[in-house]
């Protein structure tokens, strides 16, 4: 399973939820994320029909979507969609 995380350096809940990403990512090693910036990935956000940041969209191996959360998250629920999510 694959991460896309959208958002902006101007964007406070974007901001809140990279420190949390960066908890995640540290606990979890074998996750895969790419961050992309609206302001400098405008393409992305349009190949992905993203509309408001933040924006995170899980994609399974083959690159299609499984779910997609807007806005701020509880670190807690994004633990636990990854942790349902990942294939064993």
């Amino acid at each position: 399973m694959k991460v896309l995380k959208f958002g902006a350096v101007w964007c406070k809940e974007c901001l809140v939820m990279n420190s949390i990403w960066e908890e995640i990512e540290t606990n979890m090693p074998k996750l895969e994320t790419e961050y992309y910036d609206a302001d400098e990935h405008p393409e992305v956000l349009e190949k992905y029909k993203v509309g408001e940041i933040p924006v995170f969209i899980f994609l399974d191996k083959e690159g299609g979507e499984i779910i997609r959360l807007n806005g701020a998250q509880n670190k807690d629920e994004l633990v636990r969609l990854i942790n349902e999510h990942t294939e064993k």
